[in-house]
């Protein structure tokens, strides 16, 4: 866990589509967003913006996907409990979809990513 807010809290993606991808993940395993109640949902994107700036602060992202797989027809890895994905993009960038051979390259590890996202959480409101 990268950082923890009252509802919700963020995490690495284990199986991320480029360096810096987070989740932010409510506490309450629900399917719909529409079923979360409003103070989850204001801090879900106010987690959503915090981790948009620790990460251009980081990486130097030039753009974001941010958005929800929202149920199993979707392509929801866990469609009982919904969650915000934010993938870093950049100019040029071949890795965001596994697109030859099922395979990803991971330019730093996850324990890497862990640290230094983790460092500038702090330092970046």
């Amino acid at each position: 866990i990268v950082a923890r807010g009252q509802f919700c809290y963020v995490i690495l993606n284990r199986y991320p589509y480029t360096t810096g991808h987070v989740m932010v993940v409510p506490y309450e395993h629900l399917e719909k967003i529409e079923d979360l109640p409003p103070e989850t949902r204001a801090e879900m994107m106010e987690l959503t913006t915090r981790c948009v700036r620790v990460i251009k602060r980081v990486y130097h992202a030039q753009g974001f996907n941010i958005g929800a797989n929202l149920g199993s027809a979707a392509g929801a890895g866990i469609p009982k409990h919904m969650h915000f994905h934010i993938v870093p993009r950049w100019q040029g960038d071949t890795n965001y979809i596994t697109a030859i051979g099922d395979t990803r390259i991971m330019p730093e590890t996850l324990q890497d990513t862990y640290r230094r996202i983790s460092a500038a959480w702090n330092e970046t409101e």
